[in-house]
């Protein structure tokens, strides 16, 4: 609310100004030219109202003049620091109680009426502080400037101000002061619950850390058991080894002893008889004695058939293989562990409000109904890291049934190397196989929007392709080879890179730098990429196609060269 309450007659300009004694002269304001009014001295000893002195140096500020005093025009080089004259202050007052009398000082207006403001009895009779300036009762609250002043002070220098009551801003702000203590104690209310549940979190994460500690153990333990049954395992097969291998030398060397005998017994025969003189002798003898040396070498020597170091070569390779495995595996598992123990960590420590997971929520609520917006277009967007890549990331697996002869796969169908054995078996048995080129697919065939795989290649050359199921697989030319027909598109990986199809073939100028390759396919937009990955993602080439079967990843592989399908999920 706003009180209008008029100035006493005497401070009205447009008023007739009441008759001043000479001696309040002095007490007067050169500036305003009335009663001085909170009065302060300037460094060259005049003094004025406050607000005067104020209004005025402001004015100077702004049109970039120096401060001067009103009265003297003394130039101060700066702002002077204004100090607040008591002893004056004091002599207005009294002066003012003596002299302007009781009536003058208690006139107001208010909707053009006069209203008289209480005179204020003493302090020591109503408790109540009084004004300094008009020893007036601080009855009224200016809004504006957040100051408890008197009737006088709101009338004089407080005009357009919002003006109220000390009763009545007194209940505005205890009504208020009551909303924010219950609010307070809303908060702290929370503020306990949320502690308490922090503090029960936190024994949770305790017995939690205990038992996921005892499980771990327990599993390691386990496969610490379970590696120990194999190496046993594998003693037994190497001890089974020796002991076959052992039988099979020493069967030969039992059967080679018995020959050397034999061979001995004849030689000592044929001796005697080349140094006997009687000729019928001789004659009789000599048939029989050629016929048993030419049985003895109808019996061709015969050895041991294979290296019986071999078995053991095949194993220490193979344990040699699955250790490498192996400790690839448990670094990159432990890695990933680890990884994501410490993003749920970054996680939980940034969502400690609930409005955040809220929007967190509905912002995946929107993503997930495909609204439209920003979301949207990351999801339609090419990726570009390799984060990025891997929420497109399909599984695969070799298909031994296509798999030429000469290729061995291991590892879960997911490796391919030449095999060191050799074992061929009837074509027959296995009609989809390529006969004549070392080549294989793999079982899923690849259709869906996007789609996206990564390899390792151990070896210099090799192929990595993408063919129809009904690429030819029995033919001895090169309508067979991966790239080379219209149904199939290659990688060569060599000592450049090249990308083939049609028999078309477009060397690449990059080389290969890393044993890892990305492939990404779009199969409805009719485009498959290939990438070179490492800890970026280096483009190699992009091929544009109408496909019109679904896509089966498939190798060849050369000389001393193994391809492993890498486990992205």
């Amino acid at each position: 609310m706003k009180l209008n309450l008029l100035q006493p007659a005497f401070l009205h300009t447009d008023m007739a100004e009441p008759h001043i004694p000479v001696r309040m002269n002095n007490l007067c304001c050169t500036v305003c030219f009335k009663i001085l009014r909170n009065p302060v001295t300037v460094p060259c000893g005049h003094n004025f109202c406050l607000q005067c002195i104020q209004r005025c140096w402001d004015r100077d500020e702004r049109s970039n003049s120096p401060c001067s005093c009103p009265e003297c025009g003394h130039m101060f080089p700066s702002r002077p620091r204004l100090i607040r004259n008591t002893t004056l202050a004091d002599l207005v007052r009294d002066t003012e109680q003596r002299d302007a009398g009781s009536e003058s000082w208690k006139q107001t207006h208010s909707n053009g009426s006069t209203q008289a403001p209480k005179r204020a009895r003493s302090c020591t009779e109503t408790g109540s502080p009084l004004c300094w300036r008009h020893s007036c009762v601080l009855d009224v609250y200016c809004c504006t400037d957040e100051e408890i002043i008197c009737a006088v002070c709101a009338s004089s220098e407080h005009i357009g101000h919002t003006i109220g009551s000390v009763v009545g801003e007194r209940k505005r702000k205890q009504a208020e002061l009551k909303n924010i203590q219950m609010k307070s104690q809303q908060l702290l209310q929370k503020q306990e619950k949320k502690c308490n549940n922090l503090w029960k979190t936190l024994q949770q994460i305790e017995e939690e850390a205990r038992k996921t500690e005892d499980s771990c153990e327990g599993i390691l333990t386990r496969v610490i058991d379970s590696l120990q049954r194999h190496y046993l395992s594998v003693k037994e097969l190497i001890a089974a080894q020796e002991k076959a291998a052992a039988a099979q030398v020493q069967n030969s060397l039992q059967t080679l002893q018995v020959k050397m005998q034999q061979t001995r017994k004849r030689s000592a025969q044929m001796d005697c008889l080349a140094q006997t003189d009687n000729d019928v002798h001789f004659l009789k003898k000599w048939p029989s004695l050629r016929r048993c040396w030419k049985k003895d070498n109808l019996h061709r020597l015969h050895g041991v058939s294979e290296d019986p170091l071999f078995p053991f070569e095949l194993t220490k390779t193979a344990v040699e293989e699955l250790g490498r495995h192996l400790e690839e595996f448990c670094d990159k598992e432990f890695a990933y562990i680890s990884q994501t123990a410490d993003s749920e960590e970054e996680q939980i420590s940034g969502e400690t409000e609930e409005d955040d997971e809220q929007q967190r929520s509905e912002a995946r609520t929107s993503q997930s109904h495909g609204l439209p917006g920003v979301n949207n277009a990351v999801q339609n967007a090419e990726p570009k890291t390799r984060a990025e890549f891997l929420q497109y990331a399909c599984g695969l697996s070799l298909d031994p049934a296509t798999a030429h002869e000469d290729l061995a796969i291991s590892h879960g169908d997911k490796q391919v190397r030449l095999s060191p054995l050799k074992l061929k078996s009837p074509t027959g048995c296995y009609p989809e196989r390529f006969v004549y080129r070392r080549q294989l697919l793999c079982r899923e065939g690849l259709q869906a929007e996007r789609c996206y795989y990564e390899i390792e290649v151990e070896g210099d050359k090799a192929e990595i392709a993408l063919a129809y199921k009904t690429i030819d697989r029995k033919s001895r030319t090169n309508l067979s080879a991966f790239g080379s027909n219209a149904n199939s598109w290659s990688l060569d990986r060599s000592t450049h890179y090249s990308v083939s199809h049609r028999a078309n073939s477009i060397q690449l100028m990059t080389t290969p730098n890393h044993h890892r390759i990305g492939v990404y396919l779009e199969f409805k937009k009719g485009t498959l990429s290939f990438y070179e990955v490492s800890d970026s993602m280096t483009f190699l080439y992009k091929v544009e196609a109408k496909f019109t079967e679904p896509l089966y990843p498939g190798f060849w592989l050369a000389e001393k060269c193994c391809i492993r399908i890498c486990d992205l999920r």
